[in-house]
């Protein structure tokens, strides 16, 4: 259990809004060529397992297991699908490794958003059956009632809100995978049309299609195999009860507890000192500043004070979302988090172009699945 793990391969498709040119099973078979030429491995020879993450109601299919094997290289290996967020993916092929008995493990999540004919439908799958999906309420209803209940009680403003939203979008401009780039003025954003009030159209990562790939491989291999491997130092996950109900509108605990896991494991007692970015979940605006100090970077009211400042800029104290983000590169469904985490490498290996960092040896990656989940997993990745 001693063995480091390292990620030595990455590999993604461009996001795109809608893919009418190529299957899901297109994508992924794209994202993994790369991945695989990036680690220099085989796959039939060289990968011990595959995880791929996917959840049946968005695929449309039952038991996904059965149409991945072909496009992945895995047909007669261990293999299996996890319905969570990609980055419960990657721990889960972390755990693996460490166990001793796989040396070099696969993991793949991807969107095809476009194919979905009724989203909000499936979505409301996810509430409970008798007391919440009754009531007809979709996922950006239910985030505009938070978002109103968090920014009530931290004092965080529309404005600041709006800070995140231009940020983001503004960053994508310098990733060539993202989706959703677009330079945003303040003007733009107060202006827009409403959705669930005080949430507006600019305020969620729209859907885009896509695929990610990651290879992981034990601490031998990776020396063997990788030139400037990129170290997986903590993870942690916490899967909460869905239940609206039932939880703090304010303090994303869950988030917290799945930090504090990944912290532990990575030896971080000061994150906000010891860590050079973050690549954290936003798929609404407000959520970026709601994850920044539930993954304690900051104070509740503090976090909208650093987007407003400028702290969180590429060119700030601390870089929030360098990559864009789900506003900027587009919302993934279950490979929302792997994206960041390809974003995250990129910047680790110094090959992430015109969003390059002038500081990056060790970030922390965040995903979060979505309403009305409390599901989120957290890595700590080092060079």
């Amino acid at each position: 259990m001693s063995e480091r793990v390292a990620i030595i391969g990455i590999g993604a498709t461009q996001f795109r809004s809608i893919t009418p040119d190529v299957s899901y099973k297109e994508l992924m078979f794209e994202a993994a060529v790369k991945a695989y030429e990036d680690a220099g491995i085989n796959p039939r020879k060289d990968v011990d397992t595959f995880v791929t993450c996917a959840e049946d109601y968005i695929e449309g299919t039952s038991i996904f297991d059965e149409y991945v094997p072909d496009q992945l290289g895995a047909v007669l290996k261990p293999m299996h699908t996890i319905p969570g967020e990609g980055l419960h993916g990657i721990a889960t092929a972390f755990l693996q490794i460490k166990t001793g008995r796989f040396g070099i493990a696969v993991v793949e999540a991807h969107s095809k958003a476009s194919n979905l004919m009724t989203p909000d439908g499936i979505a409301a799958c996810a509430q409970d059956p008798v007391y919440t999906r009754p009531l007809r309420l979709n996922s950006h209803f239910i985030a505009g009632l938070e978002m109103n209940r968090f920014c009530h009680a931290t004092g965080i403003t529309r404005d600041q809100c709006g800070r995140v939203v231009i940020k983001n979008r503004g960053n994508a401009l310098n990733n060539p995978l993202a989706g959703r780039a677009a330079l945003v003025s303040l003007g733009d954003f107060c202006s827009c049309e409403p959705v669930s009030c005080p949430l507006t159209e600019l305020d969620i990562a729209h859907p885009v299609d896509g695929a990610v790939v990651v290879v992981l491989a034990s601490e031998a291999k990776a020396r063997a195999l990788s030139k400037n491997p990129v170290w997986i130092t903590g993870v942690g996950w916490c899967n909460g009860s869905p239940n609206l109900e039932a939880r703090d509108w304010v303090a994303v605990n869950y988030c917290t507890r799945a930090a504090e896991m990944a912290f532990r494991m990575a030896g971080i007692t000061a994150p906000r000192n010891e860590l050079d970015f973050a690549e954290i979940d936003d798929t609404y605006s407000y959520k970026e500043l709601q994850h920044l100090s539930a993954l304690r970077f900051c104070g509740p009211s503090e976090a909208g004070h650093w987007v407003e400042s400028g702290v969180t800029t590429t060119t700030g104290e601390f870089p929030v979302n360098p990559s864009g983000g789900a506003l900027g590169m587009g919302h993934m469904y279950e490979a929302t988090g792997l994206a960041r985490l390809y974003c995250a490498v990129e910047q680790l290996r110094g090959t992430a172009g015109k969003a390059q960092l002038k500081k990056a040896s060790r970030c922390l990656v965040q995903g979060w699945r979505g309403v009305p989940t409390a599901s989120t997993a957290v890595a700590i990745l080092s060079t």
